[in-house]
């Protein structure tokens, strides 16, 4: 983010990006929320996406975009980018600028994502 302070709302989060970073969050976002239900909010300072329990963020830092997955490690033969870390399974992708993921590509890891809380519940319960 640019701004010191937090965004409010998914659509600030976005106008608060510039450049490369702004337009990859833009196409990440758009694949995202046409992949399925899901609910979009800001949550622990960047866009967070749930069904059943979080599935998955999108978070835009200093130089890099982050795309990841509370369920990630189950979804790494859809994507060798998903690199396992934290908790809940998580794996996440790091894009840099001139990286690219197709709309498709993203689209059907949401998809898994989505599905897998579906069958599995929420994430966070199981590691309670």
């Amino acid at each position: 983010m640019e701004k010191s302070s937090p965004a409010t709302s998914p659509d600030a989060y976005l106008q608060a990006l510039t450049g490369w970073r702004r337009a990859f969050v833009a196409t990440l976002r758009t694949s995202t929320l046409a992949a399925g239900s899901l609910t979009e909010q800001i949550k622990w300072g960047h866009l967070v996406y749930s069904s059943n329990g979080p599935v998955l963020l999108i978070r835009a830092e200093a130089g890099r975009v982050l795309f990841g997955f509370w369920r990630g490690q189950r979804l790494r033969e859809l994507d060798d980018r998903l690199r396992p870390g934290g908790k809940y399974e998580m794996a996440t992708m790091v894009f840099v600028e001139g990286d690219r993921i197709s709309a498709t590509r993203a689209k059907t890891l949401v998809k898994a994502a989505i599905r897998l809380n579906l069958e599995l519940g929420d994430p966070t319960d199981a590691a309670r």
